[in-house]
């Protein structure tokens, strides 16, 4: 089968079976033109809340079907690859956070989203990219134990200077590949573009940019910017999807390394396959779902 003809009978079988897919945007342009939704982890899963479809198919990793099935229990999720992991969700089990909970006991946990399920109904609250510094701000806790990404949490803390941070060593390790002498590279070969940054990359690339923000974010600043070329601090699929999206604009990686190898693990057979009633169907025992749901809640009520 071509790309197209793939595509197509993905399109046909999902309106037969009443199907909603999701794709984060890493992932690959030819799985993003046939989703029904693209965004980044916690907007897929708010997105599925108010779908009518009862089966959902995720094109992204573990913890984004983890996340959906928590907030639509009702529904059949399923992860197109199963293979799919996220390597910083997975940094941190629940033994070590439960020791960490012991070393800090005045700390309010606060997760990264990019975490699993279990780790979630060990925290308080749970933040994206893009809400971490309004959510945390508004807590009434001084002290914040901010789990698992340390470079979004530093961010974070450079933010909210009244707030005492306690970190892990975790982190994307997709994102800590870019590097300030990348910043310096991609500067001089491109003078006149603006720097766009995601939180999780090395705060020596973070303090040089013109914008940092979630996926979503750096994707809307672009669209919006009278500027017509940017450096793309970020997966790398985010400068190509940008590029097709605004033709008139010119959109350079920060980095050729900035590639998410689980995200790009899902293919376009995958997700047919998934359609046909194959892949990995997600569940959670309620009493997990529950407990991780306190977390998501609360960053809901924060204005998450």
């Amino acid at each position: 089968m071509t790309i197209r003809e793939m595509q197509e009978e993905i399109l046909r079988l999902k309106a037969q079976k009443n199907i909603v897919i999701l794709a984060h945007s890493y992932q690959r342009r030819e799985i993003v033109e046939i989703a029904d939704y693209t965004g980044d982890s916690y907007a897929l899963a708010r997105f599925v809340q108010n779908a009518k479809a009862q089966t959902v198919i995720m094109c992204g990793v573990r913890f984004m079907a983890e996340t959906v099935k928590i907030l639509s229990p009702e529904k059949r999720v399923y992860l197109s690859n199963g293979e799919a992991g996220c390597p910083m969700a997975e940094q941190l089990d629940p033994e070590l956070l439960r020791a960490l909970k012991e070393q800090y006991p005045n700390a309010i946990v606060a997760a990264y989203i990019n975490t699993t399920a279990e780790l979630k109904t060990l925290c308080d609250v749970c933040v994206t990219s893009s809400s971490a510094e309004r959510i945390l701000s508004k807590l009434p806790q001084n002290e914040i134990l901010f789990i698992p990404d340390i470079n979004l949490g530093r961010y974070v803390e450079s933010k909210l200077p009244q707030k005492k941070f306690y970190f892990v060593q975790g982190g994307c390790p997709t994102h800590v590949r870019a590097t300030a002498q990348d910043v310096a590279r991609a500067r001089a070969m491109h003078p006149e573009a603006q720097l766009l940054v995601h939180p999780e990359c090395r705060f020596e690339v973070v303090k040089e940019a013109d914008y940092v923000g979630s996926t979503s974010g750096i994707m809307d600043f672009a669209k919006q910017s009278s500027a017509k070329e940017f450096i793309i601090g970020t997966d790398n699929s985010i400068a190509e999807h940008l590029q097709y999206d605004c033709p008139d604009k010119k959109f350079y990686p920060l980095s050729k390394d900035l590639v998410c190898h689980n995200m790009k693990l899902t293919s376009l057979a995958d997700v047919l396959n998934c359609c046909r009633g194959e892949g990995e169907e997600i569940t959670l025992s309620e009493e997990t779902r529950l407990q991780a749901k306190r977390c998501i809640d609360r960053m809901i009520e924060l204005g998450g």
